[in-house]
């Protein structure tokens, strides 16, 4: 089954916003900057709450762009702990437990697909109806954290409503000139493909090999020596990595089933009693850091939402592997 992303008329731009203490543990098994899910919540958010004001702005898919970030944890040695704060007491007196809240704080740019018959008005109007959204924003949590407003960033505005040309060379021609005020930063994109071929190679010499040894395996440096050919004594040899990808990481990507469905009502103690409950539990896949400047297009640094309620999948997808390999 092909899954593509939506076609967008437009792209809604936040530039360089400044986030304090998000929330930095993105899943059970790993940490230092929001999932990708949190920024799709904030993108659903962000369209319910203009909705309520009358907007018709339809969101579709949401990109990140990290220009700089500041983890909350002790500095010094090789172990890092999340500084912790120390809650009030309980109310007989005693000492309250100290819950581990990973933060940190962010200098990200956000990109969200819209349509809609604002995103075809003329600059000015555009332009009017983004510092309303970005006021709207500043009142909500950006991933937990809290937005520090801005109207400008040097020459740019702070947010900006732009609407994408039919014409697919010029197109691409204003996403290059849009590309390089990104720097320097990296963008986020899924590579289910580098897991994919992992899984693969593990395979060929252990075939009892899981995905999930396979995402160990790109979550490290592996070193490897290897003996010159015409090392004179026999004994030089010279260590290797396989990292040769780039700035790879795990990531979560959404949500796999762990039940069957259940009727709205149901389930005790749901946090919403009027939508259908499913347990369901963290997927992981592979991420990677680029710099914008290797991006082709806005349908390569966008994330949309897919689910598949039969196979109990509910995760995020993006397209940059495809488009890199030009499929």
């Amino acid at each position: 089954m092909s899954i593509l992303l939506p076609e967008s008329e437009g792209v809604l731009v936040f530039n360089r916003l400044k986030i304090q203490n998000a929330n930095a543990i993105s899943s059970p098994m790993t940490h230092g900057f929001p999932s990708m899910t949190a920024f799709l919540g904030l993108m659903w958010a962000l369209e319910r709450k203009l909705q309520a004001q009358g907007s018709t702005l339809q969101f579709d898919s949401v990109g990140v762009i990290c220009h700089g970030f500041d983890e909350q944890v002790t500095a010094g040695g090789h172990t890092k702990a999340f500084r912790l704060t120390r809650n009030p007491v309980s109310k007989d007196g005693s000492t309250a437990a100290i819950v581990e809240e990973g933060r940190i704080h962010l200098e990200i740019t956000l990109i969200f697909g819209v349509s809609g018959e604002a995103v075809l008005r003329d600059a000015e109007p555009r332009q009017q109806l983004a510092d309303q959204i970005a006021d709207t924003l500043a009142g909500m949590r950006v991933a937990g954290g809290s937005v520090l407003p801005t109207r400008r960033v040097g020459r740019l505005p702070g947010a900006e409503l732009l609407r994408l040309d039919e014409n697919p060379d010029q197109a691409r021609k204003d996403f290059r000139q849009r590309r390089r005020r990104w720097l320097p930063g990296f963008a986020l994109v899924c590579r289910d493909d580098l897991l994919a071929r992992r899984l693969e190679s593990l395979q060929a010499s252990t075939p009892e090999a899981t995905a999930l040894d396979a995402l160990l395996d790109l979550s490290r440096f592996n070193w490897r020596s290897e003996a010159p050919g015409d090392a004179a004594d026999g004994k030089a040899v010279v260590w290797k990595h396989d990292r040769t990808e780039g700035w790879i990481v795990p990531i979560p990507v959404g949500y796999g089933a762990l039940s069957q469905v259940h009727a709205a009502g149901t389930v005790k103690n749901a946090r919403d009693t009027h939508t259908d409950f499913r347990f369901v539990e963290s997927l992981y896949s592979v991420g990677q850091w680029i710099s914008p400047h290797r991006l082709g297009s806005f349908r390569e640094l966008l994330w949309y939402a897919h689910s598949d309620v039969d196979a109990g999948l509910y995760r995020c997808r993006n397209d940059f592997a495809a488009n890199a390999r030009g499929l």
